[in-house]
């Protein structure tokens, strides 16, 4: 049994974490930030209306001063990181964290770099650990809110996954557990950026048969890349895949897909980017899959136009229409 458990990363998807946690499960819960300004803020508002407008923090959940005094007692340590801050964030805390400590991360996107995964990236700066990965369609705003949500939990060690999953679940809080553990974190990779094209289509004004064929044929790219790389296909048809996508790509929350419709009416990722007051991953996680496929010889259509756009400036209308004069072919 968990009895405490410890955050780290007080963004919006921590935050609800916590306040599941602290609210559904009556779990002791730590919540720590790398920024003082944050931990002071949170300290003093217990919110953060810019990330969770409306949403307070019960007094039951704990702001720590310091990353010690978080994991003190802690049974679990979730990861709730930009996968862009992901290595530097943890090697300054990974001398204090106690060998063997159960992580599960939250984080979705490759590392630049190593194209490590956020497990990967985990296991190389904390050491052997059991390591757990939670994703699927779980907008932060839905979750803080107590909205009915399912997502998928992967990891290493089948008993601490179970732990996870009595720890999680709840009346509004539902977790399967799934074996594939490179299938769920490449699903949680590529929707964003599969979400960042669907934002272009909406800025574009292209309407609803556009987005669908959007969807399914990013879905398709996403297992294709996920099977060269080792994963099960199944996994890009659950909660971990579909489901990510398709909340990724539709919904107002997104901020993948913030970003494409932003830049389908015509604005310059340079120019609103430094203002964005969230990350989204799917910015950095475009020329890190795009240069593994590449290397791989792996076809991916979609991915690749999303690529020119953000690295290299191309007119969104123009990456459609070359979507579109692609050469025939059978689905």
């Amino acid at each position: 049994m968990i009895e405490k458990v410890a955050i780290i990363g007080a963004g919006a998807w921590g935050m609800a974490l916590a306040l599941h946690l602290a609210r559904e499960n009556k779990c002791a819960v730590s919540l720590w930030s790398v920024r003082e300004d944050s931990r002071n803020n949170l300290k003093v508002s217990r919110g953060n209306d810019l990330l969770l407008p409306g949403i307070l923090l019960p007094s039951q959940i704990e702001i720590s001063d310091s990353y010690t005094d978080a994991i003190s007692g802690a049974g679990l340590l979730i990861s709730s990181i930009p996968s862009a801050h992901l290595r530097t964030v943890l090697k300054n805390v990974d001398l204090q964290t106690p060998p063997m400590l159960p992580v599960l991360s939250t984080t979705k996107g490759l590392e630049r770099v190593s194209f490590l995964r956020p497990s990967q990236t985990i296991l190389d700066v904390l050491g052997p650990r059991p390591v757990s990965i939670l994703s699927g369609p779980s907008h932060a705003e839905e979750v803080a809110r107590g909205l009915p949500t399912s997502l998928a939990l992967a990891g290493s060690d089948p008993d601490i996954n179970l732990l996870i999953q009595s720890l999680f679940n709840s009346e509004s809080f539902r977790v399967y557990t799934n074996h594939d553990v490179l299938g769920v974190e490449i699903a949680g990779a590529l929707k964003n950026v599969i979400a960042i094209a669907a934002g272009i289509n909406d800025g574009l004004g292209y309407g609803d048969n556009a987005k669908a064929a959007l969807i399914t044929r990013g879905l398709v790219e996403m297992t294709r890349y996920g099977v060269a790389c080792g994963a099960e296909a199944s996994t890009f048809n659950g909660l971990a895949g579909l489901g990510d996508l398709i909340a990724t790509c539709t919904s107002a929350h997104s901020r993948n897909r913030k970003v494409g419709e932003r830049l389908g009416k015509g604005e310059k990722l340079a120019q609103f980017l430094p203002g964005m007051s969230q990350v989204a991953e799917g910015i950095f996680t475009a020329p890190s899959i795009r240069e593994q496929a590449v290397q791989r010889n792996i076809d991916l259509p979609i991915i690749e136009q999303v690529y020119q756009v953000l690295q290299h400036g191309k007119s969104p209308k123009t990456a459609v229409q070359d979507l579109m004069n692609r050469a025939p072919r059978k689905e």
